[in-house]
């Protein structure tokens, strides 16, 4: 669960213990250009307290002054659509031609938040089905492909780690990383062979484990939706998470270090069995080229790639060029 969701389920469940009058809303549809992506989610209490987004400004307004003034669904969940006339999309905001379709939810029960929270724990991706009438929830896990879906009578949601992040080496780096690509919906996993790396490593949430970094693509096995950083500054220990990486079906495969050590490391990975079409799915150096110089501005710089190749997956490694030369040999 990203940190957005994880916020909005963790508020929600506060203010249900204090018997708070809630609401869940959900961006179930989207039409033209719109704030916020599909599955963004709010709580809303009934003096108009929120957390959370589903469009980043007017129609949270609009739906706290709903709450206030009693015009929100009480006993069953309804679609609410705005941006449908040119009026009503300037009024609040949306984008040229933007529609947005939310599902408000009256909270009555607590107790799938508890259970989405504690799978989520657990590096569970689950769904959640709501039936809207009754407003009864089922939680149960989910497939990595599953998608939010609504229909005339039920809504689920999708929740938990979609993706996933092997990051080579337990350094500083890695620990910006990690924080950062939790934020960003990824379940981390830090693979360090030296125990006095794996000793001090302290970034909660995560996986800390002391293979060997080519036994660990294998033994992680290492999906479409994976994305593999190496990071120790060793060229043994990275060389070996490449080698398998780079035959495995992960979406994104980076190593830190500069143009000129890449290029060295280009030359050693085409003496083993590796094709050339397969070593140029190498991100090497890893990252977009922002000048990045310090963990944190290096770790800025991978995540924002990452995002880049997320969000418009039909671009591949010579549309970005890669991060500067001061991610050091």
């Amino acid at each position: 669960m990203d940190s957005v969701d994880f916020s909005v389920f963790t508020t929600a469940l506060k203010w249900a213990r204090q018997k708070q009058p809630l609401w869940l809303m959900t961006v179930v549809e989207t039409f033209g250009s719109s704030p916020r992506p599909v599955g963004a989610m709010l709580v809303l209490r009934a003096d108009g307290l929120m957390v959370g987004s589903v469009s980043g400004g007017c129609i949270e307004d609009d739906l706290a002054d709903k709450a206030r003034l009693g015009q929100l669904p009480q006993h069953r969940a309804e679609v609410l659509t705005y941006g449908v006339t040119t009026e009503e999309a300037r009024r609040f905001g949306l984008p040229c031609g933007g529609v947005l379709k939310l599902l408000v939810e009256p909270m009555r029960d607590d107790r799938w938040l508890q259970q989405v929270q504690s799978l989520v724990a657990e590096h569970r991706l689950v769904s959640r089905t709501l039936e809207l009438d009754s407003l009864n929830v089922v939680v149960s896990d989910a497939a990595p492909d599953s998608r939010l879906t609504l229909s005339a009578t039920h809504l689920t949601t999708i929740h938990g780690p979609r993706w996933r992040m092997l990051i080579i080496g337990a350094g500083q780096t890695s620990v910006y990383l990690a924080q950062m690509a939790q934020a960003l919906d990824y379940e981390v996993i830090v693979c360090d062979p030296r125990e006095e790396f794996r000793q001090t490593w302290s970034v909660p949430g995560t996986h800390i484990i002391g293979d060997m970094p080519d036994d660990a693509i294998l033994t992680q096995q290492v999906d479409s939706r994976t994305a593999v950083i190496a990071l120790t500054h060793d060229p043994k220990l990275d060389d070996m998470a490449l080698l398998e990486a780079l035959k495995s079906p992960a979406f994104y495969v980076g190593a830190l270090g500069s143009h000129r050590t890449n290029q060295q490391r280009r030359e050693r990975l085409a003496l083993f069995d590796l094709a050339p079409e397969e070593i140029e799915r190498l991100h090497g150096p890893v990252g977009l080229s922002i000048g990045s110089r310090t963990p944190p501005e290096i770790a800025v710089a991978i995540v924002a790639h990452l995002v880049s190749i997320r969000n418009h997956p039909q671009f591949n490694a010579a549309s970005f060029q890669p991060a500067e030369l001061k991610q050091h040999a």
